[in-house]
């Protein structure tokens, strides 16, 4: 496989003659390179006017490999040729190298250039390229290309060091400046051929314009097309990039090109370019097509004017738990989103899949600008922000089936467009039903993503090593966790619940009434119809079931479990009238087809027979509430033993108080009516979630 390399610019703050000096130096050994042995001088010839000069060089490099390696291909050394066009008049130097030694099994090109920085006369810049291809080696093709890329990037990193070295050096001598060269009297313009053609090839490096400035940028992306083709300086990168290694800048650059011969008006910035290259560990192929689907994505779907365009529906104003929050202690925006205060139904039975959807890319955009004003102003390069994802008040309820569906498709989407934003993800306060969720999503989230969350359960949180404090600046902590910081973010929408929590500290159940008060109001929901015609229909009814129960009836469902530790979940909406909700334990396990037999045909008998006595051949797992019409009732448990479970509603008859006893029958004349959903999830899925959940948090994390 053919390796290629493209390195930024890198700038040397002194005169093109002074640069040439200390490049000479370097000739025939130099200490900053012990790889180079030493180097003959094959040809060295001069123009008559001393203008141009060409010189060729045969080096001798030591083979840098393991003892055993040295032995099999049979040398200690290998030689390369090097040849130097150098034109004082034009101010360029042009170096040509490649093997010689193997040449028939590796093929190894490197150009380099030296020339005088367009916007400065006073500075030299330096770029180089190289192409690697080893055809044939003995069977060590791979261990050869890699000792290669690591020697040649080990060289590549020390470039500018040398030539700093030397000029040190110079100075210690006293030469700090050397003349320009000056024309010869009598001297003819170009007096050969060899001035001719460096003068023409001169011509075209001074056309280079090196981007040394930060990008004026807009949403991720710059507005200049003429930017598009500058080379970047390696001083820039670093000063609004970060550290890169060689390979990656080389990478960076190489993608740069890419999208600019192909982009007509609008480039991505450098920054997004390399999110995209982090994403895909640097491979130049695979960051391409994941960005051109991601540029595809972007304008099908109008992404870069979001930030001008989007209009803030009044129920996410109102109820929305989230919001940018100062930053973290290493400068990145912090965004506080309260997950457990948010009612993801409301939401989606408000503004529906796609507006949550355009909600988050609101967010991510956002994200991104902050970012780029926080490297402007700290001086220094942040490219990610940090999310601090509150989950108390967190239950069943946030694990309704369409609101899991939306999650995941979001998280899809985030993934595939907005890869490495997310610097650190803290997780606080997470319940005892989060691993359950964690199960459910996690597998959506790449690996290198998962390894940023940093979760705490209960309290831990606060203080001590490891706790909020190294992560963000003690002034900062928000007031709702005990921080002196008071937060933008919404608390009218917290769900008020009651819950039952099993004692068992083996097991999870827990049954929770949301009370509809401080939830986004069912009158501002939106009827089937319009969200059809807003584009914001979902497809529940393949997940949630409709039943109605008349008095005397119950509707039960019967789940055999042969699977100890395994998790029940349950999900159900009470429309009309009331019901009384338990779950029962029995020690036979029921065939699953008598599951259907009885509920069928409007017979809604249970399974528990009369004459069965409590304790002895069933046990009831969950004591029986009242669920009044309106009610949203989420629960789980842990399924301890084996047997078969059994979800039971009944229709439930008050006791009617008062002068009239029968004025409550005559009223309730209508059926019990509601709507639920039920799901079991693995023993393994759920036992490794709170595996995770609980290592995660019994040590400190480190920074």
């Amino acid at each position: 496989m053919v390796q290629d390399y493209q390195s930024p610019v890198r700038v040397y703050k002194y005169p093109f003659e002074l640069v040439m000096k200390a490049y000479e130096r370097r000739f025939p050994t130099c200490p900053l390179i012990p790889v180079v042995l030493g180097c003959e001088v094959i040809e060295d010839k001069t123009s008559s006017d001393g203008a141009t000069r060409f010189t060729e060089r045969r080096c001798k490099l030591n083979v840098d490999a393991p003892y055993i390696l040295k032995k099999i291909i049979g040398v200690d050394y290998v030689f390369f040729i090097q040849k130097n066009n150098l034109n004082l008049r034009t101010r360029t130097l042009e170096i040509e190298a490649y093997n010689e030694s193997f040449s028939s099994r590796v093929y190894v090109l490197e150009k380099c250039r030296y020339f005088v920085h367009p916007d400065n006369t006073e500075w030299t810049c330096f770029e180089q390229s190289a192409s690697l291809d080893i055809k044939s080696f003995f069977g060590f093709e791979n261990s050869i290309e890699k000792l290669a890329m690591k020697q040649y990037s080990a060289n590549i990193a020390r470039g500018k060091e040398i030539i700093e070295h030397y000029i040190k050096e110079l100075r210690d001598e006293g030469i700090e400046h050397v003349p320009r060269w000056v024309r010869p009297e009598n001297s003819p313009e170009d007096d050969d051929v060899e001035t001719k053609k460096a003068s023409e090839l001169a011509n075209g490096i001074g056309k280079v314009t090196v981007c040394s400035k930060p990008p004026n940028e807009q949403n991720s992306f710059q507005q200049s097309p003429k930017e598009c083709k500058n080379q970047l300086d390696s001083d820039y990168i670093q000063r609004y990039l970060g550290e890169l290694t060689p390979i990656q800048e080389s990478s960076l650059v190489q993608l740069r090109k890419w999208v600019a011969s192909l982009q007509r008006g609008k480039v991505p910035s450098d920054t997004m370019l390399l999110r995209f290259l982090r994403a895909r560990d640097f491979n130049v192929e695979k960051a391409r097509t994941m960005l051109s689907e991601s540029l595809t994505w972007r304008k099908k779907h109008n992404v870069d004017r979001i930030l001008q365009e989007y209009q803030t529906p009044q129920v996410v104003s109102d109820y929305f738990p989230g919001g940018w929050h100062h930053h973290d202690q290493d400068g990145r925006p912090l965004y506080v989103l309260r997950l457990g205060q948010m009612d993801v139904k409301g939401l989606l039975k408000t503004i529906g899949e796609d507006g949550l959807l355009k909600l988050t890319l609101h967010v991510c955009e956002e994200g991104l600008k902050l970012t780029d004003e926080s490297t402007r102003l700290r001086g220094k390069p942040i490219s990610t922000w940090c999310l601090l994802l509150d989950l108390e008040g967190l239950n069943m309820r946030h694990l309704w089936r369409p609101g899991i569906k939306a999650l995941l498709r979001i998280i899809e989407i985030v993934e595939a467009n907005y890869p490495e934003t997310l610097g650190r993800v803290l997780v606080i306060r997470a319940p005892r039903v989060f691993p359950i969720l964690w199960t459910l999503v996690s597998t959506f989230i790449d690996d290198t993503t998962r390894s940023k969350f940093l979760l705490y359960a209960g309290n831990d949180y606060q203080g001590g090593p490891g706790g909020l404090t190294d992560y963000i600046p003690e002034e900062f902590i928000p007031d709702f966790l005990g921080g002196s910081c008071k937060s933008a973010v919404h608390e009218d929408s917290c769900q008020i619940s009651v819950g039952d929590v099993h004692p068992d500290d083996d097991s999870l159940a827990a049954i929770t009434k949301v009370q509809e008060v401080n939830q986004i109001p069912k009158s501002m929901y939106l009827t089937e119809g319009e969200m059809e015609r807003e584009g914001l229909g979902m497809t529940e009814d393949s997940i949630y079931k409709s039943v109605s129960l008349s008095k005397g009836q119950v509707h039960e469902v019967v789940i055999p479990i042969e699977d100890p530790g395994a998790v029940i979940t349950w999900d159900f909406d009470v429309m009309r009238q009331d019901v009384q909700f338990s779950l029962f334990h029995l020690r036979d396990l029921i065939d699953v087809e008598e599951q259907t037999q009885c509920t069928s045909e409007g017979e809604h008998r249970s399974v528990i027979e009369k004459s069965w006595e409590e304790g002895v051949e069933y046990t009831c797992v969950e004591r029986p509430i009242i669920c009044r019409s309106g009610e949203s009732i989420q629960g789980s448990q842990v399924t301890n033993n084996i047997g078969t479970y059994v979800l039971q509603w009944r229709y439930h008859h008050p006791h009617s108080h008062g002068p009239h006893p029968h004025a409550h029958d005559l009223l309730n004349t209508h059926k019990a009516q509601l709507m639920y959903y039920h799901e079991v999830l693995s023993s393994a899925d759920y036992r490794g979630s709170m595996s995770s959940l609980q290592s995660a948090t019994s040590a400190c994390p480190s920074r």
